[in-house]
């Protein structure tokens, strides 16, 4: 092959089939990636990013979006035979979330399809794709990864099938697996395919996980988990497993988990440090065009509309909440981008064709995380904690909201921008304590926010309002919401608008009965509050709430906790929110 790095792109977008490869004078391949949603080039898609990240490295990539499963497999052939690997991705969500409600009803819509249609991608699109590919290119590798991956990378419980299942690297028959946000450990491996450019075994790759059949040795930096055969035995097994694999999660110098199955082993070895700000930034820095491919000629892609006019600022989030996965995804430890790179992604997005000068979000997985963390970070080292909020805030936080208020200073004086909005939820036990304000940084931040950032909407998520029920969540107390909103109406009534606090609650969360759904809903807090945001608790791969659903127990006391599992109980719980 010529050399990668010579390649010249006059076609803005990845090639998607053979004609706009050609275009780019390319007669082979090294990674074709197969992905569950449209094509979006755009950072807020996965699927872009590995592309843009592997094109960067001088790679020749190819993406195929939502290939058709269910004909004679042509999507799959069209591409031909790479000379590294075949990339494999659900998409932005697990397959299972996105076709199904939490009543196990058929969804009707998919927001990552052309003109928001559904059943456009399989049912455990990972094992679909990979299985097929498998059988068509027996020789060559298949890489996966995504939320859908990346979250069932052990065993874990399935809401869909009600039943423990392995490893997705059994279940889908794939060579690699990389978890959680995949830009370095994607290259490693393309690195390793590509003649072992840095000399690497398999053990070293890191942030990737394999199968193997041979019997890991004696190693102090090597967890071995229980047995999947031992989990489906056991349900405290399951929960010694999850505690653990959890921990390892959180610790900022994790080791490698191998979890034993019946013919071999899962290996997960340990993940990469955090991005550091200038990789972070080098990420979001690549060419992307912000938009979806030309193929769909215009269609709406439901999800693309509603990012196309927002920034993402930071990944990662130390909320520790007990049904999210973001954590066990993006990582506790936040990565922030500097203000120059949320400057350039503005005037990028100044030049978008439709931009009216709106920001819609200036957000990331909580809004107000931005540039904090451990003050020692030699302290964050030795830390086990899974939340830096929870049970109370972290002595060690540096929880200043300074350098944010400050970016959407900045971002407003751009000329072009009219508004700039914060969509994403924002943590407000990081901004007040039963008292009032944590600091001066947390009450010019709020004032800011109110008085500038937000459309009438204000989205926080307190989840639930009895302590017994968001202690099982991992959340603060409901008396900070009290605290926050205090504090929200003295800024609204000093800047005399109509503003609204937009609360989201969870029903039927392990723990929950009908009478705490009950007490809610008579919570004076919410007396003039929009509350019409309530949402039923879905099960989802590697969360704690999930193994307390299966399970029925408390995970960290392994004492009985009452799970409601009738679909009907669990419509009551989540109608009864608006019967008062």
């Amino acid at each position: 092959m010529s050399d990668r790095k010579d390649i010249k792109k006059p076609y803005p977008f990845l090639p998607t089939t053979k004609d706009e490869m050609h275009r780019l004078g390319w007669e082979e391949l090294d990674v074709v990636l197969f992905s569950g949603d449209a094509y979006v080039d755009h950072p807020s898609f996965g699927t872009a990013v590995i592309a843009r990240v592997l094109e960067k490295e001088g790679y020749r990539v190819a993406v195929v979006p939502q290939p058709n499963w269910r004909d004679d497999l042509r999507d799959f052939k069209k591409m031909g035979r790479p000379h590294l690997f075949f990339g494999v991705s659900a998409g932005a969500m697990d397959s299972m979330v996105n076709h199904y409600t939490s009543f196990k009803r058929l969804r009707s819509d998919d927001a990552y399809t052309p003109g928001g249609v559904s059943s456009f991608r399989p049912d455990y699109a990972v094992n679909t794709y990979t299985r097929i590919l498998k059988e068509l290119f027996p020789d060559v590798p298949v890489v996966i990864g995504g939320v859908e991956a990346s979250l069932r990378r052990l065993t874990h419980y399935d809401y869909w099938q009600d039943k423990l299942l392995p490893s997705i690297l059994k279940t889908s028959g794939a060579d690699f697996l990389t978890y959680g946000m995949g830009e370095k450990g994607t290259i490693q491996i393309a690195r390793y395919l590509d003649g072992n450019k840095d000399s690497l075994t398999k053990r070293e790759l890191k942030q990737t996980a394999y199968f193997s059949s041979e019997a890991p040795g004696e190693d102090d930096n090597t967890v071995i988990l229980n047995s999947f055969e031992k989990c489906c035995r056991d349900k405290k097994a399951f929960i010694e497993n999850f505690n653990r694999i959890e921990l390892e999660a959180n610790l900022l110098n994790a080791k490698r988990i191998v979890e034993p199955t019946e013919d071999g082993y899962v290996y997960v070895n340990e993940p990469f440090a955090p991005l550091t700000q200038a990789e972070l930034d080098a990420v979001y820095d690549l060419p992307y065009t912000m938009l979806p491919h030309p193929r769909y000629k215009g269609k709406t892609i439901p999800a693309y509309e509603m990012i196309k006019n927002s920034i993402t600022i930071h990944r990662g989030c130390f909320g520790g909440c007990s049904f999210c996965t973001i954590a066990a995804h993006q990582g506790k430890f936040i990565q922030s981008r500097s203000k120059a790179s949320i400057l350039r992604e503005v005037e990028r997005l100044k030049r978008t064709p439709g931009f009216s000068g709106t920001i819609s979000d200036v957000g990331a997985p909580s809004a107000n995380m931005y540039g904090m963390g451990g003050r020692n970070r030699e302290l964050c080292s030795k830390c086990k904690r899974k939340s830096c909020l929870f049970p109370n805030l972290c002595n060690n936080l540096n929880h200043s909201h300074r350098e944010l208020t400050e970016i959407y200073r900045e971002i407003d004086k751009v000329d072009g921008v009219k508004h700039s909005f914060v969509g994403s939820g924002v943590r407000y036990d990081l901004l007040v304590d039963e008292n009032g304000f944590l600091d001066s940084s947390s009450k010019e931040y709020f004032t800011e926010l109110i008085s500038n950032h937000i459309s009438g909407h204000f989205k926080v998520a307190p989840e639930h309002t009895e302590e017994r029920i968001l202690s099982l969540m991992n959340k603060p107390s409901f008396s900070l919401f009290h605290s926050m909103k205090r504090e929200f109406e003295k800024i609204t009534r000093k800047n005399n608008k109509n503003q609204q606090i937009v609360p989201y609650f969870i029903s039927s969360h392990p723990g929950c009965r009908l009478s705490d759904m009950k007490a809610l809903s008579l919570n004076p807090d919410l007396k003039r509050v929009y509350t019409g945001q309530v949402q039923s608790f879905t099960p989802t791969p590697m969360t704690r709430s999930s193994v307390m659903y299966y399970t029925q127990l408390d995970p960290k006391t392994l004492k009985p906790l009452f799970v409601e599992k009738n679909i009907q109980k669990l419509r009551e719980q989540k109608s009864y929110f608006f019967k008062k």
